[in-house]
């Protein structure tokens, strides 16, 4: 009985696959009316979620011919949206990382899918759209072997409203979960301001990350002069915790702050903030100095962490 269904669930789900190619419209010359071609655009969203990366790692991740992923990324540096740097680690590879002409690029094109896809979910009544994505999670868990990324989000530039997000999450966070009062969230407000104020383009920066098309995550970059860096602003929403985002967030910032020169990349915290010491620990940071002190309606240790660079 099983062998006479098979052939007509592999009729089933050919169908299934005609009718979906051509929904998300995979049969055009260019993904989402971009200069890019479906197999490019997955290059361009590997490399918009990893910091560095290498061919090698690429290649294995996607199953790509090594040599037509050779092409795509010279194409792609030909066209300014990739840098390429040598592995201080292994001098036969390079790593390669979005510019921000690339991160542009990739910026669109996400923008382009989550507005098509959402008018997509607008035909259909709440009820539908649960069905249709709790059909796809179904898909997903029977074939994948896995989730597709620890933490499937990108990081990227700030723009228009990004700067009131974190000023609000931060205070409705640390209000919730350590009870600090409202002079942390003026504190917030003034380094945001003063960002903004006095913002260097080439020498700062604020990376937001985003998860299915919602903001979870911020760090700054900001000059304390030239020579040394200050690492701020980190924050990651409860729901996003655990998928390695934060860490993504320091090492963004730890790249970039060696990129452009910066000698040293310091930081100020609070001996509370437990998952945060982590992540700087991990990341090479050291402790140089603890003070205590009392701020935000509370008794707190002020801590200052460096990392040479």
């Amino acid at each position: 009985m099983a062998a006479t269904a098979l052939p007509q669930r592999v009729a089933a789900v050919r169908r299934f696959n005609r009718f979906y190619t051509k929904q998300i419209g995979l049969l055009h010359e260019h993904l989402l009316r971009s200069p890019f071609s479906l197999t490019e655009a997955r290059v361009l969203y590997e490399l918009a979620h990893h910091a560095t990366t290498t061919a090698t790692e690429l290649g294995r991740e996607l199953g790509l011919d090594a040599g037509y992923l050779s092409r795509i990324l010279r194409r792609f540096q030909q066209r300014g949206l990739l840098d390429r740097a040598p592995s201080q680690a292994d001098a036969r590879h390079s790593l390669l990382s979005l510019t921000p002409h690339g991160r542009q690029a990739f910026a669109k094109l996400n923008r382009d899918s989550h507005q098509d896809i959402g008018a997509v979910l607008r035909q259909l009544a709440q009820p539908e759209q649960q069905r249709l994505v709790a059909a796809m999670h179904a898909i997903e868990g029977l074939l994948g072997p896995g989730a597709e990324h620890a933490a499937p989000c990108v990081l990227r530039r700030h723009r228009a409203g990004d700067m009131g997000w974190v000023v609000q999450r931060h205070g409705a966070l640390y209000a919730r979960e350590y009870g600090w009062g409202e002079e942390f969230e003026a504190l917030v407000a003034d380094i945001v301001a003063k960002f903004i104020r006095h913002y260097d383009c080439e020498r700062e920066r604020c990376w937001i990350a985003e998860l299915d098309g919602e903001n979870v995550g911020s760090v700054f970059c900001v000059k304390q002069s030239e020579a040394i860096a200050k690492l701020r602003l980190l924050l990651v929403e409860p729901r996003a915790r655990g998928l390695g985002i934060g860490k993504r967030l320091v090492q963004e910032c730890v790249r970039f702050a060696r990129k452009v020169g910066y000698r040293k990349l310091t930081l100020w915290t609070n001996d509370v903030l437990h998952a945060a010491r982590r992540i700087y620990e991990q990341t090479g940071f050291r402790l140089v100095r603890e003070e205590p002190h009392h701020s935000f309606g509370h008794d707190l240790v002020g801590q200052t962490w460096d990392l040479d660079l």
